[in-house]
């Protein structure tokens, strides 16, 4: 029997009986080890902070997912440009299953509608699941709100149009689906409104307590302070009210039934990714999400609704094509 002193001489000596090359029976084996996946250590992208909802949510499906596929799952936080440095990264990684993006709505459906030269549009991902879907809510300064009779979103507008781009709003920054469900707002209002951008969604919501700005779209984690007496409610953006603030209005009873706009959190991977791999992980987010500690972190931001990856995509592509409208009426762009 011949004796082979490495395993490249082995490929060798294959090689000269096989007719294949060396290199191309190695890809081969390569290849057939890659089918076993998860073999390797999964990465986790967030373009946003560590401390932020998108990254507590990645946090939750990495340890869950490291026990149900047996697999390290490690969560890497590379934020900046709203989203846009993370996401540009897992867009040209391998479509291999080893390389994921948790991340939210903006990042995937306004980034690169907004920036001139976005390094990536939304098809270059390929949609896992859909994780939480969250509603905003239409917050005033409560302060102002009782010196201007601000009760409804009615009070708001014709405030608004009484004293033309006297109201200013604040968003988590130019092209944030905050930024933009206001600006449907003002469209369909019909006034003028400043916007003031801000690097994240807590700090405009902070501005808006502190009274640097009057208004903003935002998260449910303002409900604290709207049963503090810091903000004022007017109206929330979901079709149907929701359970944290069943007295509160939704925006088509307040009269303006085209601001529906949600924001969502997900889970997605290059495209290109097999879709073998697409379905596999979407049935362990699945099971990872169903845990209590899940719902004891996420249910006070949304909903945890673990969409498929077919109605995920097609989610995508509906919002893509809403905010395109937007975006090109109200002629926002970022270099």
């Amino acid at each position: 029997m011949a004796m082979f002193s490495s395993r490249r001489d082995f490929l060798i000596a294959a090689a000269s009986v096989t007719g294949v090359s060396a290199f191309g029976l190695s890809s081969t084996m390569a290849f057939a080890q890659d089918k076993k996946w998860p073999a390797k250590l999964i990465r986790i992208v967030v373009p946003f902070p560590a401390g932020s909802i998108t990254d507590a949510m990645a946090r939750l499906l990495a340890d869950n997912l490291s026990k149900s596929l047996g697999q390290s799952v490690i969560v890497e936080n590379k934020g900046g440009a709203n989203g846009s440095i993370g996401a540009t990264e897992v867009a040209r990684s391998a479509p291999d299953g080893y390389t994921l993006l948790a991340t939210n709505s903006s990042s995937i459906t306004g980034n690169p509608l907004i920036y001139k030269n976005s390094p990536y549009k939304s098809t270059d991902f390929a949609p896992i699941s859909l994780v939480l879907d969250a509603p905003f809510v239409l917050n005033v300064n409560a302060e102002w709100a009782k010196k201007h009779a601000i009760d409804s979103v009615k009070d708001l507008v014709a405030f608004a149009k009484n004293h033309p781009s006297e109201l200013t709003y604040g968003s988590g920054g130019v092209g944030n689906l905050a930024h933009l469900a206001y600006a449907m707002l003002s469209n369909d209002g019909g006034f003028k409104a400043t916007h003031v951008p801000y690097k994240a969604a807590s700090q405009a919501s902070m501005a808006v307590i502190a009274g640097e700005v009057d208004t903003s779209f935002d998260t449910l984690a303002s409900v604290p302070h709207i049963r503090a007496g810091k903000l004022k409610a007017l109206a929330v953006t979901p079709m149907q009210r929701i359970s944290q603030m069943p007295d509160v209005p939704t925006m088509a009873e307040a009269g303006f039934p085209n601001i529906n706009v949600t924001f969502w959190l997900g889970l997605l991977a290059p495209a290109g990714t097999p879709a073998d791999i697409v379905d596999k992980l979407y049935e362990h987010a699945r099971k990872a999400m169903s845990v209590p500690a899940a719902n004891t972190v996420l249910s006070a931001q949304g909903t945890i609704v673990m969409t498929n990856p077919k109605d995920f995509a097609t989610r995508i592509t509906n919002e893509t094509k809403q905010l395109a409208e937007v975006i090109k009426r109200e002629n926002i762009t970022l270099d």
